[in-house]
């Protein structure tokens, strides 16, 4: 079965994020016009996230490591990792996790 999902009319996750298709072993979201933060806490989540910058500019802190993320960049983050954005420029991009985020 086929599902489409909007994202001008999806609402907004807990997080901010906006809920894209979804199926059994794989979500999407889209993280729209996030704007500058210094101080999002370090989370960590029991899924593996791949994702792709649109617009923006961002801080990834993974493991210890600090990535710069622009648009046209493309990241994963491990499941089980402690990790955080901080983001430098109003931010957009998509992300697929696997399994869904809940």
């Amino acid at each position: 079965m086929t599902t489409k999902v909007s994202a001008r009319g999806a609402a907004a996750g807990p997080h901010g994020e906006i809920a894209l298709a979804r199926g059994e072993r794989l979500g999407m979201r889209m993280w729209r016009a996030e704007e500058p933060n210094a101080d999002k806490p370090m989370t960590t989540a029991a899924h593996e996230t791949v994702g792709y910058v649109i617009s923006g500019r961002a801080e990834l802190v993974v493991g210890g490591e600090t990535v710069a993320l622009a648009a046209g960049d493309s990241y994963c983050v491990p499941a089980g990792v402690a990790h955080t954005y901080r983001i430098l420029e109003t931010f957009t991009a998509v992300e697929a996790t696997a399994p869904p985020a809940a």
